[in-house]
């Protein structure tokens, strides 16, 4: 895939402090029920958004636009709920950076 003109690239690690910087106040007092509940808004609006990208279909360049958009607010809220959760991801990522801790494929 290639990486679109002018795209930051950005770190988990720095993803999870520019989360923090940004929103840390109002999401520690929403708290992690609250902050979980807005994630899961936001996996069913990308699950709406796939469904209207399926391969039986031709999206429109609005579709697709919503798409990312639509990944980007799932992965903000994810990072966000860390962040309330105490859960640093770049550590958590580590269960498969590390060559011996995840074996397989699920089917």
């Amino acid at each position: 895939m290639a990486e679109p003109a002018g795209a930051p690239d950005i770190t988990v690690r720095d993803l999870q402090r520019l989360i923090r910087a940004r929103y840390h106040e109002t999401d520690s007092a929403r708290g992690v029920p609250g902050t979980f509940m807005w994630l899961i808004e936001e996996v069913g609006e990308l699950a709406t958004a796939l469904h209207e990208n399926a391969p039986d279909r031709a999206p429109t360049p609005e579709q697709r636009a919503n798409l990312a958009e639509e990944f980007a607010d799932v992965l903000a809220w994810l990072t966000t709920l860390a962040n309330v959760a105490g859960v640093d991801l770049a550590e958590a990522l580590t269960k498969y950076t590390d060559a011996g801790r995840v074996k397989g494929v699920k089917p």
